[in-house]
């Protein structure tokens, strides 16, 4: 008998120690590499930040209205709807009693949501 039919864990040991060997190795041979070979030369210039072809200038932080977060949640929520409906249109016709109600469940749901959401005023923009 080899040693895998004794422990029927060794295979999970040796494929989560590989995983784990499969993103560490090129990490670190990239910081050998950049510790060998790349010269250290700090300086204003590099050390400033540059985005977009124009230099900074005041503050990085900027704050944005909640509503903006909140909008874009309620987009994604219902965006993700007509996901999940598509393919009960497409099978509509040979589904169970049981997958229409389900469905009609999750349909009143989504509803009640957007009708909350409206009543708030998350919808408004102000």
């Amino acid at each position: 008998m080899n040693a895998a039919e004794n422990d029927p864990y060794l295979l999970i040991v040796v494929f989560a120690v590989a995983a784990v060997l499969f993103a560490l190795v090129p990490l670190g041979l990239a910081r050998l590499w950049a510790k060998k070979f790349s010269p250290i030369k700090p300086g204003p210039d590099k050390n400033a930040t540059y985005e977009c072809g124009l230099e900074s200038k005041g503050d990085a932080w900027v704050q944005f209205k909640s509503e903006y977060y909140l909008y874009a949640i309620l987009f994604l929520i219902f965006d993700v709807e007509t996901i999940f409906l598509l393919p009960f249109a497409v099978a509509f016709t040979s589904l169970s009693v049981g997958a229409f109600v389900a469905m009609m469940v999750f349909l009143l749901l989504l509803a009640e949501g957007l009708i909350w959401a409206w009543q708030k005023g998350v919808l408004n923009w102000k």
